[in-house]
């Protein structure tokens, strides 16, 4: 690139090299051209009237990319389903989620392009659950002017897969919920975990889940898994029961309805007793009790990617444990906080 001293008329399709400040006494003080901005048609009144009758410019050479452009080319590489684009500005642009679902990011992909020169792409950890309208991630070229092989190269990793980022949209599976425990069916205690399935059933805009009540008897919870597949529920969740005192029989109750066990115990605190199973196609969930008690357990990881469609395995438990350690804030912040967001 080269530097330009140009009459302002003459300056159109230009880059200005430096702020152009506005004072408006009273009203505004600041830049109103930045060190950057591509000179346009309208511009120029604008610029004369503040004086600027001659533009310190810069004229880009062959394989040369003005940073707007170039953020937007690495911007659109990077976005997936369910994201838009906002920007640029000095050659930054957001990226934003269009609908309520899972975030994902191919977090070695990702690495691999900030490795790169003059490149840096900020986004939230994968498996975040975000809303709409809610900022994903950030992609910003570092210089004024950045050499077009470096955008090309991001092009390229962001071909080599699936989208780098995307949102996958939350699903509207129908729930089912067993109920272990003899102390509630008896009517010793209150049932306190409907509730709380409710309410986090309607939190992802789901009908209120079907709940059978089991005791401490796994004939009878295997019996209730089979009767809850048979009226089409697509997730199936089975409470309490997840510990190793000999009425707890919910592992054995699950395993009984013919379940693949797929991890039992989890590194995550709240929620190590927790159980992952699928019977063909249908995760079941064993929960222990802390999901009744606490606001935020493994069972806000779990639940928004078993909702989104994601298959689980052995691997996405074990990962758990970089980020599985709730801080127990006093006022609870998820998923705005490290909890079950591991570096992979």
């Amino acid at each position: 690139m080269k530097a330009l001293f140009l009459e302002t008329e003459k300056s159109v399709g230009k880059v200005i090299c430096h702020d152009i400040t506005k004072i408006e006494k009273g009203a505004f003080k600041g830049a109103l051209f930045k060190k950057g901005h591509l000179i346009r048609e309208e511009d120029v009144e604008i610029l004369l009237n503040l004086g600027k009758n001659h533009i310190y410019s810069l004229e880009l050479e062959p394989g040369e990319l003005h940073e707007d452009e170039a953020g937007l080319r690495i911007a659109r590489a990077l976005q997936g389903d369910g994201l838009t684009l906002n920007g640029p500005s000095e050659g930054r642009l957001d990226l934003t989620a269009l609908q309520r679902g899972l975030l994902k990011v191919d977090v070695e992909r990702l690495n691999k392009i900030n490795l790169l020169p003059d490149v840096v792409i900020a986004t939230l950890h994968t498996n975040t659950p975000v809303e709409i309208e809610e900022k994903v991630a950030g992609a910003k070229v570092i210089p004024l002017v950045v050499n077009e092989e470096v955008v090309r190269q991001v092009e390229e990793i962001c071909k080599s897969g699936p989208a780098l980022l995307r949102i996958l949209p939350y699903g509207k599976q129908k729930i089912g919920v067993v109920i272990t425990g003899r102390e509630v069916i008896e009517g010793r205690v209150q049932d306190g975990f409907a509730p709380v399935l409710n309410e986090k059933a309607s939190f992802f805009g789901l009908e209120p889940p079907e709940i059978l009540y089991a005791g401490d008897n796994a004939e009878i919870i295997a019996n209730s898994v089979e009767d809850l597949l048979s009226r089409n529920c697509e997730i199936i969740i089975v409470t309490g029961g997840m510990s190793v005192d000999p009425d707890d029989v919910t592992p054995s109750g699950i395993k009984k309805a013919g379940a693949r066990v797929i991890k039992y115990g989890a590194p995550a605190l709240p929620g190590a007793m927790f159980l992952l199973a699928y019977k063909g196609k249908t995760p079941i969930l064993g929960i222990p009790a802390c999901a009744m008690y606490f606001r935020t357990t493994i069972l806000d990881i779990i639940l928004p990617r078993i909702l989104a469609g994601e298959i689980l395995e052995i691997g996405d438990i074990a990962g758990l444990g970089h980020g599985g350690l709730c801080r127990r804030c006093e006022k609870c912040l998820y998923p705005n906080c490290s909890f079950g967001k591991g570096v992979v």
